[in-house]
Formats: C-alpha cells, sequence, structure tokens
C-alpha cells in the first residue's frame, strides 16, 4: 500500500480535473492506499514569486507549507490539470514557482556532473493527467508535446518523481458524458493500483 498524494490543478470549484482527482482518490482508498488530496481551488496563496533570485523568498503561506509537507509525506503523486494555452494554469504555474525552492525540493549545493542541482523528492513517483482540447497526435506533431516535457522533465523530474506516466485525455470541453465516463474508468483502474 502506499501514501498518495492527489492534487486538482483546476483553478475552478468543478472541473473535469476535480471529477477525476476524486475518482482516483475514491478507487485507491477502496484498495487500502492512504490518500490525501488538495484541490486547487481551495488554496490561497500569492502566486508571484516575486523576487530576482532564490536567496530571500517570500515566506510561504499556509497552503504552500501543506503542499510542501503532503509532497514530502508521499509515495505517489497524482495530478490532473489542464492546458490552457499549451501550458499550466497560471494558479498552478505560481504553486511549483512558490514551493518547489532551493532547500526543500532541490540541493543547488549539490551537483551532478553537468551542474544541475541534485533533486531533494526522489523515491517518489508520479502520474499526470492532462484535459485539453487539442487531439493528442496534434499535440504530438504541432506542438512536441512541450507541456508533457515541461511537467516531466522540467518540473517533476527536476525535483526527483520519477517515473512520471502521463495521461492525455481529450478532446475534453465538449466531452459526452459516455465519454467521460469511460476517462473516469480508466482513471479508477490508476488508482487502485497506484499507478
Amino acid at each position: 500500500m502506499k501514501r498518495i498524494f492527489i492534487l486538482n490543478g483546476h483553478p475552478a470549484e468543478r472541473s473535469l480535473s476535480r471529477t477525476l482527482v476524486e475518482a482516483y482518490a475514491e478507487q485507491a482508498r477502496d484498495a487500502g492506499h492512504e490518500v490525501r488530496i488538495t484541490h486547487l481551488h481551495d488554496l490561497t496563496f500569492d502566486t508571484d514569486f516575486g523576487w530576482v533570485n532564490f536567496e530571500q523568498p517570500k515566506p510561504l503561506e499556509p497552503a504552500l507549507e501543506q503542499f510542501l509537507q503532503d509532497l514530502s509525506w508521499s509515495e505517489h503523486f497524482m495530478m490532473s490539470t489542464p492546458m490552457w494555452w499549451g501550458g499550466l494554469p497560471a494558479k498552478l504555474k505560481g504553486l511549483f514557482d512558490r514551493t518547489l525552492l532551493p532547500g526543500r525540493a532541490f540541493d543547488t549545493r549539490n551537483k551532478n556532473l553537468i551542474g544541475l542541482p541534485s533533486p531533494m523528492l526522489s523515491g517518489r513517483s508520479a502520474r499526470v493527467v492532462i484535459t485539453s482540447d487539442t487531439p493528442s497526435w496534434f499535440m504530438r506533431l504541432a506542438y512536441k508535446n512541450a507541456m508533457i516535457w515541461q511537467l516531466r522533465g522540467q518540473i517533476l523530474g527536476f525535483v526527483g518523481l520519477k517515473p512520471t506516466r502521463l495521461t492525455h485525455l481529450g478532446p475534453a470541453s465538449e466531452a459526452k458524458p459516455e465519454q467521460v465516463q469511460r476517462w473516469v474508468k480508466q482513471i479508477k483502474a490508476m488508482g487502485a493500483q497506484a499507478a
């Protein structure tokens, strides 16, 4: 059994992302996993990093400290987010900007052979579910899976969450109820296996 931290990365109160993470959480709990879930909508914090460097970052609001505690507690991280304008919603990007800091998520004093900081959240796996109106084939051919590369390599992988598996669901905005139910079933299967 695993400790799973789940983040609904959609800034709205109700969304497809919320439906998906709640289905994942329900199935994971039923399978005996220990689950904590957070909805981005419920977090209150300043999304702007607002500083030139990492020397004296803003103090973290309680919601951000809790996010880091839950991430550190977890063995597996699951997140669902929409793709907006080819990237993450601003509030979600702000969450990462504010919390994944030196000394908390990576160690700038301990670098590898090519000069990259050591990750401090190693030993955790991740699953990211991306919803969008862009079909998978177009996202791959036209956009070179840029958001996937960002999440896998430049955010989650950078701080040690590996492997990071990604699932892309779309077109999402006008998905019919039967399609949503197929996606929910797919996500529930992942939750049961903490995959």
